[in-house]
Parts: C-alpha cells; sequence; structure tokens
C-alpha cells in the first residue's frame, strides 16, 4: 500500500493520502494485537494437556482445541461422538414419513463458532493430499470424493474430525492411527 500510495500522488488528494495511511497504520495495529493474542492462546494450548491431545488430531491446532475445551470441558456431557457431532450442527436434517427417510441440509445448531472451526480444519485436511495416508484418511475421502460434492465432503470430514476429536478428549489419550482389519481410525 504505501508504494502505491507513494506512486499516485497526483490521483489522491494530500486528505485521501493521510486518511490511507492512518488506516494502513490501524491495520498494521491490529495485525500486530491477533498475531500477540494468538501466541498468547497458542502458548496456553500447549500447556493445558486436553489442548495437546487435541491438537493430535489432523487439522486441529491451538485456536480450535482451545475453544473446544473451553465449550464442553472434558466432554462429558455427550455420551458418544455422535452426539457432539449433532451438537455442533454437523448432520443433515432428518425428515422421516413411514419407512422413508430424507436427508436435508446440515442442521447448523449449536456452537457456531466450533461449527465453522471443524469446517476449516475439514479444508486443510482434503488441501494436504500428502497427509491422507498418514492419519489413515486417505481410503475414506478417496470413498466419499467419488460419491460427495466438495462442499459435503467437507462437511463429512468435518464431522468425522469432531468426533474423533470428542473421543480423544472423553477418553484422555492422544489420536493415534491404529490398524485394524476395517481400517478404520480411533483414538489409541
Amino acid at each position: 500500500m504505501p508504494t502505491i500510495l507513494a506512486t499516485r500522488a497526483d490521483v489522491l488528494s494530500p486528505r485521501m493520502l493521510r486518511v490511507f495511511e492512518e488506516l494502513a497504520g490501524d491495520w498494521r495495529r491490529l495485525d500486530q494485537r491477533i498475531d500477540g493474542l494468538s501466541g498468547e492462546i497458542e502458548a496456553l494450548a500447549r500447556q493445558d494437556q486436553a489442548c495437546s491431545r487435541l491438537m493430535t488430531v489432523p487439522g486441529i491446532g491451538p485456536i480450535i482445541s482451545s475453544a473446544m475445551v473451553a465449550a464442553i470441558g472434558t466432554g462429558d456431557v455427550f455420551s458418544k461422538g455422535r452426539d457432539f457431532g449433532a451438537w455442533l450442527g454437523l448432520v443433515p436434517k432428518q425428515i422421516s414419513t413411514g419407512d422413508r427417510t430424507i436427508l436435508g441440509k446440515i442442521s447448523r445448531r449449536g456452537n457456531r463458532y466450533l461449527r465453522v472451526l471443524f469446517v476449516q480444519a475439514a479444508w486443510v485436511v482434503l488441501v494436504r493430499i500428502k497427509n491422507w495416508e498418514r492419519y489413515g484418511l486417505k481410503s475414506w475421502i478417496e470413498a466419499a470424493k467419488r460419491r460427495l460434492h466438495h462442499n459435503v465432503l467437507a462437511i463429512a470430514l468435518a464431522n468425522k474430525l469432531a468426533r474423533i476429536a470428542w473421543a480423544v478428549l472423553a477418553k484422555g489419550r492422544a489420536f493415534e492411527l491404529t490398524r485394524s482389519d476395517d481400517a478404520d481410525v480411533r483414538p489409541a
């Protein structure tokens, strides 16, 4: 921005140049403040054992782990990961009539902030194709990619990550890939 303002002095009035410079200064101060707060959150998350365990789950970093621990503590309020995913609003609405069940859009109920964070985590995992194998998600993601739209896949993966994160909190153990006959992913 400073180079643009310096080269175009003939187009903008001196008053507008000052306004832009003040706004750029405000922007820099906000960036510094955000960096400082992010550093504090990261330091706190690394000191907390529950947050440290959550950060072993793919796509989950200090922000998501600290937000999840702040929202649900140890996860005792939910009896299973499916309930946590539903509480976040990462499951489809169901319309049932007779013997027919129709799945609609995601319910979007529950903690909006955490839901958004888990969806962002899912996109991060989807973009990093090289890590799929390491976390044991490759076969699941590839099968889901064949049958789901990429946005629906991100929501499904966010739900899967939320359920894994709940299991990590509830069982009190870090996420590890365990190989079994059905190649399922569980916290070890």
